[in-house]
Formats: structure tokens, C-alpha cells, sequence
């Protein structure tokens, strides 16, 4: 257990894996109990991760990562959740909350959200929805046995015997589809392209795409852009300069480099840099270890 006292309040946190019948596919577990004495708002940027998150008390305000969003963008502002699933996103979103915060987010395979929930990935595709919609009274039962349940190794075992029962009813993931997005996590900026994941699984471009569309969100290209956008920002969090990242990365120059940043962030990347700095000792709240998730933003 992780724990942050400072004059402005408190934050504690606790991680754990989940029970390994549900790995890989089930990444973690984090709870979390924030006691702040005014409100907090937090960048989220794209990553390869489905988040659920089950709160157990105040709500999550999300907006776009700017005033005026984009066309088309599913999550209007000011929209708020207690408990939540988001799929994978192509441009941040902004949570907030009134200073107080308490429950358990779990990050997964989009694939794995697939089987948990049985509901097509494109579906929640830069969006996401309230928990309750997506699974009726079940999400309220759960989210408020978890509330009542003492200590967070007793919530996390609770957690584990959900989601194991779902795993075994719910729609089978295609094993060709994980390889393939396997081999876009792990490939990286310089992998295979579509057409030769498409080749070795033995689908077509167009299957490829459409089994991508229904178990992960989105195309294998839309995919590989938001893989390449992860290992880009996990460098700029390094500190390695911006020219370098851009070769690294894939991207044709730097100026390309740039653009995907402002695309994807509203925000260029020495202005993230700056941000990330800002909140360097809330960094903890990063929702993977070893991913830059989050930065806190200024004067919050």
C-alpha cells in the first residue's frame, strides 16, 4: 500500500494482480481513496488499455481534453460516472472529481473486455459508459458489495470471483486476433503491417480488420497508431529529446512527431512535459506500472 499526506490532503493506493486464471488478459488491479481538500483534474491519454472502474462513493466528471473537443467525439462534457468501462481511445479526456475519490480501476486486453462484457469493442471506441447501462443490476450489486467489504485483499479476491465467472460465459476471443495484436504490442514502430499480420493468421486484409473492429475497438492501423503514441510518450517521459523519439517511433520527423501529439492530447510535447513535471509527485497514479497514463493538471 502506497500512501501521500500533504498539506492539501491524502491519497492512498493498492495494487494487485489478479487471480492468474484471468492473466494476461486481466492486467490489475489498483484501489485507491483520495481526501483532497479541493478538486482534482487528470489528463488521460490514449494507451492499449480497456479501464473499468467501480467506484463505490462521489462521481467522475469526463470531458475532452479541450473546451471544444472534436466532430463526432462520443463523451460530452460534463458527463458524469460512478462506475464506468472505457475502451480505447485516439485522444485524451479529462477526469475530474470534487477532491474525494474511492474505489478499484482494472485495466485490461481489449480483447479480454470483449469476452467480460459481450458487447463489440468498436461500440466504446473513443467513448465509454456507465457500468450500469452496460450490465443492468449486476454493476450495482457489485460496486456496492465492494463498498461494504472490509480491506482491499478481501475486495480484490470479490473482484477476481466476477469476473472469473463472466470469463466462462462469455464470447470466445479469436486466438488469431490475439496473436496478431500481440504482435502489434511487442513488434514495435517497425512491425508487421497489415497486410502481412493478415497473411500469417490466414484472413484477409478486410477479416483482419472487421474481427480488430469487434474484439479490440478499432482497425489494426487505428491500433498501431495508439501502440506507437504509447512508446512515444514513454520516451518523452524519459526525457529523450523529440528528434529522437520521431526515429524511434516511426513517425517521418519530428514536425509528424507533433502533429500526432496535438491530435491525440490537445497539447504539444514540451507543453507535456511541462505538465507531467507539474504533477511529478502524483505520478504514482499512473494506472499501469511502467505507463505513462495521466498527467495532473496545473492548478488542480
Amino acid at each position: 500500500m502506497r500512501r501521500l499526506a500533504g498539506p492539501d490532503g491524502t491519497w492512498e493506493m493498492v495494487t494487485r494482480l489478479p487471480h492468474p486464471g484471468l492473466r494476461p488478459g486481466v492486467r490489475g488491479y489498483r484501489g485507491f481513496r483520495l481526501a483532497f481538500e479541493r478538486s482534482r483534474r487528470r489528463l488521460e491519454v490514449p494507451n492499449a488499455s480497456v479501464t473499468l472502474v467501480l467506484g463505490f462513493g462521489d462521481p467522475l466528471r469526463i470531458t475532452g481534453a479541450d473546451p471544444v473537443g472534436r466532430p463526432g467525439q462520443v463523451v460530452r462534457p460534463g458527463t458524469s460516472y460512478t462506475s464506468l468501462l472505457s475502451g480505447l481511445h485516439t485522444r485524451a479526456s479529462v477526469g475530474e472529481h470534487d477532491g474525494r475519490a474511492h474505489g478499484i480501476e482494472v485495466a485490461m486486453a481489449p480483447w479480454t473486455a470483449f469476452t467480460l462484457f459481450r458487447t463489440p469493442m468498436d461500440e466504446l471506441a473513443d467513448s465509454m459508459v456507465d457500468l450500469t447501462d452496460l450490465l443492468g443490476q449486476p454493476a450495482y450489486d457489485l460496486a456496492a458489495a465492494l463498498a461494504e467489504t472490509p480491506g482491499w485483499a478481501a475486495r480484490f479476491t470479490l473482484l477476481d470471483a466476477f469476473l472469473t465467472a463472466r470469463a466462462r460465459t462469455g464470447p470466445p476471443v479469436s486466438h488469431r486476433l490475439v496473436w496478431a495484436w500481440r504482435q502489434l504490442v511487442f513488434g514495435g514502430p517497425t512491425g508487421s503491417t497489415v497486410a502481412e499480420l493478415a497473411a500469417t493468421v490466414g484472413w484477409s486484409e478486410r477479416h483482419l480488420e472487421r474481427r480488430f473492429r469487434e474484439q479490440i475497438g478499432l482497425s489494426p492501423k487505428g491500433a498501431a497508431r495508439v501502440l506507437r503514441f504509447r512508446h512515444a510518450v514513454r520516451l518523452l517521459d524519459a526525457r529523450l529529446p523529440p528528434s529522437q523519439i520521431a526515429a524511434a517511433c516511426g513517425y517521418y520527423d519530428q514536425a509528424h512527431l507533433n502533429r500526432e501529439f496535438k491530435a491525440m492530447t490537445g497539447r504539444s510535447p514540451s507543453r507535456f512535459v511541462t505538465e507531467r513535471t507539474h504533477g511529478a509527485r502524483f505520478a504514482q497514479l499512473d494506472r499501469e506500472e511502467g505507463q505513462v497514463t495521466s498527467v495532473v493538471l496545473a492548478g488542480h
